[in-house]
């Protein structure tokens, strides 16, 4: 009798190991994946799906390609290739084996146990200026959003010459005819195949929400607006940027094709084939170089008809509720004070080279009558023409022809010193001035006066603890937990309120003034006091 009992028991133990080893695969669409799921945690990884074809040869600056169909089990178990680009940031730390040309992958983190639940569903786009940056980086990592019950992405998409390039000849070939937003073009194909295939994941295709901080904020707000991919996304989150002037706007196609007709003349090039021919690497080091022109978004009549603000003011755009903000203190003085000592005869010369007869009228905006005040008022204003100014407006347009709740905030957190081990070499956006070809330059931060820029991408995503550089506090944890709670709050639910939670008051279309939450230890909401700033900045940059 004990023997049927042991081949019995050993059967029911065959099946269970057969049943999990089971609950990390799934099928989609191209083929079954098998995902990993580390010791003790809830989330199944599945890391480095291809969701278009690699943009490699022939393809390279074109749309991107369905993915192909494999055989087999495709092993999930590792990140793809990051894109071409440089190591022009020293706060970006991949988890990717390489670098490739061959870089469309994305990579989800689900809690879903059946597959079959219908989770809200978060895609995030990483920041880099459209030059760096890629979904493996641990800032981004989507394993504590997962369990807060969200089936969370990253998405690769192609920087700088790669992604960012228009020709005529290219413009001639494509069915859409346009050339110079294959970046974008990217994120839409990877939303494309979340519709697609986000169910067999766990995630509701219906229940999508895209987030991103910097180029990554300013690619939600060109979702967003394009008529391509504002069906497939439900809710946005937008930290610091958006695709407005003066940060990184995109600009008509023909101007972008000039620049990469001369382009191609400067490296001798006679035909987008020849262009084609040459090595990645070469192509990216000739991108760099003294006499390289700029790669921009375009205005290209297919992904894009019209400027961002131009859509927005029509009421073109998704009609869907955001949360859109910004950090404290994005970029120090120098910004606008260059090399010089923040003083207030300082201030006053750079006010007038600026502003000519209007530096008065910015004075009683930035105001400061002592060196302390120019350091303060400076930063307002560098921080204002960097990437704040252009937040606000997709905002405030938002508010005004969105129809749906819009969440403001601003991050106050000043990150904490650095651990021993890391020293004064710790790296950092704000760290040394940073320069690239088509991307942002951000020059050293001194003694901190607020929140710099990219620096609340751990605290919003519950990943304090993947940073070795900063000796991290109670505090900070504390401000992480307020932070991410009001981000899921919202993934799941459009809105961030929840329990436990200082209330948020959503901005809409002919309310006023505007609210806003100041996220730091001890957050709480507030009103707008410094609408006249930015109206001033409208008038300058929307002439």
């Amino acid at each position: 009798m004990r023997k049927p009992f042991l081949a019995v028991l050993l059967l029911v133990q065959l099946t269970t190991v057969k049943v999990i080893a089971q609950t990390n695969q799934v099928t989609i669409g191209n083929g079954t994946l098998e995902g990993v799921k580390e010791a003790g945690s809830p989330v199944t990884i599945f890391k480095g799906i291809p969701f278009a074809q690699p943009p490699v040869g022939d393809l390279r600056w074109k749309e991107p390609q369905p993915a192909k169909n494999w055989t087999g089990v495709l092993k999930a178990d590792h990140f793809g290739s990051n894109p071409m680009q440089r190591p022009v940031f020293g706060d970006m730390n991949f988890r990717a084996s390489g670098m490739s040309e061959d870089c469309l992958y994305l990579n989800v983190w689900t809690p879903a146990k059946t597959m079959k639940e219908k989770l809200p569903v978060l895609v995030y786009f990483y920041g880099g200026g459209l030059v760096a940056g890629d979904g493996s980086e641990s800032r981004y990592d989507g394993e504590s959003m997962a369990k807060r019950g969200i089936v969370a992405l990253t998405v690769n998409y192609r920087l700088g010459i790669f992604g960012f390039f228009s020709h005529p000849e290219l413009t001639a070939e494509s069915p859409n005819h346009s050339s110079g937003n294959y970046g974008y073009l990217d994120q839409h194909a990877a939303l494309d195949w979340v519709k697609k295939n986000i169910a067999k994941f766990g995630g509701d295709p219906d229940h999508v929400t895209i987030a991103g901080e910097s180029a990554g904020s300013i690619s939600v707000s060109i979702q967003m607006a394009s008529p391509l991919s504002k069906n497939l996304i439900n809710a946005a989150i937008g930290e610091s940027g958006a695709g407005i002037k003066p940060t990184l706007n995109s600009i008509p196609l023909a101007d972008a094709e000039k620049n990469g007709a001369k382009f191609a003349i400067n490296m001798k090039a006679g035909s987008i084939a020849d262009l084609r021919a040459i090595p990645a690497a070469d192509l990216l080091n000739a991108a760099y170089s003294a006499n390289a022109t700029p790669n921009t978004p375009t205005i290209d009549g297919y992904l894009l008809p019209k400027s961002l603000p131009e859509i927005f003011e029509a009421g073109e755009q998704a009609k869907i509720p955001i949360l859109v903000g910004w950090n404290s203190a994005e970029v120090p003085y120098q910004f606008v004070m260059r090399a010089d000592a923040p003083t207030l005869d300082n201030y006053k010369k750079a006010l007038n080279t600026l502003y000519g007869d209007k530096a008065g009228e910015v004075m009683k905006l930035y105001p400061a009558s002592t060196d302390e005040e120019v350091i303060k008022s400076a930063t307002a204003l560098s921080s204002d023409r960097f990437i704040v100014y252009s937040t606000w407006k997709w905002a405030d347009l938002q508010i005004k022809t969105g129809g749906k709740p819009v969440y403001r905030y601003c991050f106050s957190r000043i990150r904490p010193a650095m651990t021993a081990q890391m020293g004064n070499a710790a790296p950092g956006l704000a760290g040394g001035v940073v320069k690239n070809n088509g991307g942002m330059a951000m020059p050293k931060m001194p003694a901190a006066v607020g929140a710099s820029h990219a620096s609340e991408i751990e605290y919003a995503m519950g990943n304090l603890g993947g940073n070795k550089v900063y000796a991290w506090t109670p505090d900070d944890y504390k401000v992480s937990e307020t932070m991410e709670s009001y981000f899921a709050n919202f993934i799941k639910n459009y809105n961030p309120n929840g329990a436990g939670l200082p209330k948020w008051d959503a901005n809409t279309t002919g309310k006023s003034p505007v609210k806003f939450m100041d996220i730091d230890v001890k957050s709480g909401q507030k009103t707008e006091n410094d609408r006249d700033r930015y109206l001033f900045l409208d008038k300058e940059y929307m002439k």
